[in-house]
């Protein structure tokens, strides 16, 4: 048996493989090592931009497209109004606001992917 130690778009894993003949069984990995995680350098820098435009972030909740912008810059809103609509597994999700405010940015426009947790909008 030979450990190795192989990285994939950042993340190490440990394999092990076994040394045998033509007719030995295909390799089998260990459980995959975290490697250290890399600093996530364009996040950060979105972060201050996005409060400068408005205190109350809109984050998706869940992964997928967008599929509708449905409020605009400067457009008063409700807690709960829709902002954006998200399409994820065929379904389509809105995304409301949290609170009363006015839109003060929209960070994505339709057929934008989107993962969970990015910044969608922002409010005043």
């Amino acid at each position: 048996m030979k450990n190795y130690t192989i990285t994939v778009n950042g993340v190490a894993y440990d394999v092990t493989v076994e040394e045998g003949g033509a007719g030995s069984a295909p390799a089998r990995a260990a459980a995959p090592a975290p490697a250290a995680k890399p600093a996530a350098a364009p996040a950060p820098a979105a972060k201050p931009a996005a409060a400068a435009a408005g205190g109350i972030e809109v984050k998706a909740s869940v992964p997928g497209k967008v599929f509708k912008v449905e409020a605009s810059v400067g457009q008063a809103v409700k807690a709960g109004d829709s902002i954006v609509i998200l399409e994820a597994m065929k379904m389509e999700i809105p995304v409301v606001a949290p609170e009363d405010g006015t839109v003060a940015s929209i960070n994505v426009g339709v057929g934008d992917a989107v993962e969970s947790g990015d910044l969608l909008a922002s409010l005043n």
